[in-house]
């Protein structure tokens, strides 16, 4: 059977010489030019594997990655880009590809590199929901709830919690916080963290028998059923 392959990539003549090669190769290549349009196929879709370039118009690539990561699809991403700086590398990497390829590429290590990262597993089933003990986020519904009664949270909060029920039972750093929460590459030094924290866990905790948002002094947070 032969395997399936997104490519989202705006320029015509890079497309035309992926595609043209993926298929010589024996693989079924699907196209699409536009960020938006790449979501929505790789989120209805099974691929076993997306091309996926950077700087894509309707929503950029790493938006696009992004959102499939969030709502559970874990399909091997390969980016396709030509900011070669280790940092943007780094970017691409933290916002849940699984390969960072930089232009101008051979096909020939574009091939070795998709073969690698199918090889490792293919496409995982996916991940619809995120729970720690008796909290759990839906991440299709984008609903919280805590031993059956529903939880409002706003955006950055939902955010938040999505971080930490990623990394439960492991502690969170202000500095991971910042990054990933806030996309921030500085401290802005403000309360900023310690309010949302706050907030989050009066919203997950209070009225509940055991708290799961604890405070690690000297290190930052960790949620987790254990104390």
């Amino acid at each position: 059977m032969s395997r399936r392959i997104l490519v989202v990539e705006d320029d015509a003549d890079t497309a035309d010489y992926i595609l043209k090669g993926l298929r010589e190769a024996g693989f079924t290549a699907e196209h699409v030019a536009d960020g938006r349009d790449g979501l929505y196929m790789a989120s209805s879709a099974d691929f076993d594997a997306i091309v996926m370039d950077r700087m894509v118009p309707g929503m950029d690539g790493l938006s696009v990655v992004k959102a499939v990561r969030a709502a559970g699809v874990q399909t091997p991403i390969l980016i396709l880009s030509a900011l070669a700086h280790l940092d943007e590398r780094v970017t691409g990497l933290r916002a849940g590809a699984d390969d960072y390829l930089t232009k101008p590429f051979g096909f020939a290590e574009l091939s070795a590199r998709l073969d690698n990262l199918m090889r490792r597993g293919g496409a995982k089933p996916v991940e619809t929901s995120l729970a720690c003990g008796e909290l759990s986020l839906d991440l299709l519904s984008r609903r919280v709830a805590r031993a059956g009664r529903t939880l409002d949270l706003l955006p950055r909060e939902l955010k938040l919690l999505e971080y930490f029920l990623r990394h439960r039972d492991r502690v969170v750093t202000r500095t991971m916080l910042l990054e990933e929460v806030w996309d921030y590459r500085f401290d802005p030094h403000t309360s900023l963290i310690d309010t949302h924290i706050s907030r989050l866990r009066k919203k997950i905790d209070e009225g509940f028998d055991k708290p799961l948002l604890h405070t690690v002094r000297g290190s930052g947070y960790r949620l987790s059923e254990a104390p």
